[in-house]
């Protein structure tokens, strides 16, 4: 899971930069969502892994 988690928070940051310099305006809004999204499922599966014992799996 963390896996994905980091493969959208990747996605997600390559599309607000293009949506936050301009190139595709509209993406704005959906980069925000995908990015807390992905931020959200990344703290989720850290903590969930530490309370497992195995952190970082």
């Amino acid at each position: 899971m963390l896996n994905w988690v980091v493969t959208f928070l990747v996605i997600a940051l390559i599309a607000g930069v293009l949506g936050f310099g301009g190139i595709a305006g509209a993406s704005i809004e959906i980069a925000k969502i995908i990015f807390f999204i992905a931020l959200i499922l990344l703290v989720v599966s850290a903590v969930v892994g530490l309370l497992r014992g195995r952190p970082g799996a």
